[in-house]
């Protein structure tokens, strides 16, 4: 499980699908929750304003996030309500653990909030059960927002046809786009002496380890450990490592589970040995005395994942650090994950309109999204803007332009967002303790695992059958 206190902003990507009662639509914007059976006043205007002077629509949005984020999200709200004064925005916010569990509370006591977060996981689940408004036409009639400029990458993560996603209308629209990037520790790597990372080429597995190694000491002589190499979490860190060794969770098929192939036990066993064999990371009563997030943000620990919602939280390190690309296996490529949460629309909103001008808002506009990007808790939706983002070295990490790479060459979904739901991935991830602990061999662990998840996979596939047939 992540460490408390290093929950990234993607953290529901991994959440099980929910299970959605009720007919299904199969997709089609006409049946019964698409734009032409919503309840928009005819005195709206299209930018969601009200200009009859009349009635004031009041929305409920909820969402959850660090500090910062919670911030930045209601600062960006008020400025919303400000330019359309016939709309009234009332925040519902929540830690990030508790989020899905009160979402599906809500869906299911029939009181989901009109506009809200939702994991790209859920979305064939929450279309397939009436959950979600189509917004398709909303946003081709919008005139302050142009969807071409916003990351294709992301956009397709909300569309659905019924039958596959990427395809079709628009059924919610990036929050943002969650390029997983490495990060180091500058200051530390100049303390020690030791050359710094090449940002344009990846170390290789036996560099990475010998590098870990060095910056792994005892620096006050007391025979205790003061700093190590990395303080990786297996839950966000472990996709490098298998893809960049050849290997992955599931065929291209995506109806098997491949985790018992060698390749993926081979990048496993190494994740493992870097903690109880080169002794690299901090041991698990270290860890448990300060976690490792916490040792990061002291300077303790050479090599860890940065998220440009980081970037509010890690302007205010004690030392320099800066992006590079994740050590590479086998295939001699890096490899990481692209994560992503979307904004949506209830299907019962008495508000369609206005709760799509809402999205539309945090999502894809100018200043929306100028201010969501100053307030340094994501990257830019647009992409001309993400680019100019990227090119300020004089903000920190100066190679910015890792998290683009990222997002245009390298990064994939994690597996888990790929079906119909998660569990059959999540079941991995909670039984893997004995191979951190040096306790079973990884080899060991996907013979033992792979029949596991490939029944509750196969479970997924009966249930998204299902529900399309209702």
């Amino acid at each position: 499980m992540a460490k408390k206190g290093w929950i990234p902003a993607v953290t529901l990507l991994v959440t099980a699908g929910l299970a959605l009662s009720g007919c299904s639509n199969g997709g089609n914007a006409d049946a019964g929750n698409g734009p032409a059976s919503s309840q928009a006043s005819g005195s709206q205007s299209g930018d969601g304003s009200d200009k009859s002077g009349s009635e004031k629509a009041e929305l409920t949005f909820m969402f959850r996030g660090g500090p910062d984020e919670q911030a930045a999200y209601k600062k960006t709200v008020d400025k919303f309500e400000a330019d359309h004064p016939g709309v009234k925005v009332k925040i519902i916010t929540t830690a990030a653990d508790q989020y899905a569990t009160k979402l599906k509370a809500a869906i299911t006591g029939k009181s989901a909030p009109d506009v809200f977060y939702l994991d790209p996981g859920d979305l064939k689940a929450y279309v397939n059960g009436g959950v979600l408004l189509n917004i398709n036409s909303y946003v081709q009639d919008n005139k302050d927002v142009d969807i071409s400029k916003v990351w294709k990458k992301g956009v397709d993560l909300y569309r659905y046809d019924g039958q596959t996603v990427g395809q079709g209308d628009i059924y919610g629209l990036p929050k943002d786009l969650g390029p997983f990037a490495m990060g180091y520790n500058k200051t530390m790597f100049e303390k020690a002496g030791i050359p710094l990372p090449d940002k344009d080429k990846p170390y290789t597995w036996d560099e990475f380890i010998q590098v870990s190694q060095q910056l792994t000491k005892d620096t006050n002589g007391d025979g205790k450990l003061d700093q190590w190499g990395t303080g990786l979490n297996v839950t966000w860190n472990l996709q490098s490592l298998v893809w960049s060794n050849g290997a992955d969770w599931i065929d291209a098929s995506r109806t098997k589970v491949t985790i018992d192939e060698p390749k993926f036990a081979e990048a496993l066993q190494l994740f493992a040995d870097i903690q109880n064999k080169y002794k690299a990371t901090p041991s698990i009563a270290e860890a448990q005395t300060l976690d490792t997030y916490q040792r990061w943000m002291q300077g303790q620990i050479g090599f860890f994942p940065v998220g440009p919602w980081d970037l509010s939280t890690y302007a205010k390190l004690p030392f320099d650090y800066d992006l590079i690309p994740y050590p590479a296996g086998s295939t001699g490529k890096t490899a990481t994950w692209i994560g992503s949460l979307g904004i949506g629309v209830s299907s019962k909103t008495k508000y369609p309109e206005q709760a799509a001008a809402l999205v539309m808002y945090l999502t894809a506009s100018e200043e929306g999204m100028k201010m969501l990007a100053d307030a340094k808790v994501q990257m830019p939706n647009l992409q001309d803007m993400a680019q100019t983002w990227a090119a300020d070295t004089s903000s920190k990490p100066a190679n910015k332009e890792e998290f683009l790479q990222i997002v245009n060459d390298y990064g994939r979904p994690l597996p888990g967002i790929l079906t119909y739901n998660a569990e059959w991935y999540n079941l991995f991830f909670t039984d893997i303790q004995p191979v951190l602990d040096g306790k079973m061999t990884a080899a060991d662990y996907v013979k033992q695992e792979q029949p596991k998840m490939q029944k509750l996979l196969d479970k997924a596939i009966e249930q998204e059958a299902k529900s399309k047939s209702k």
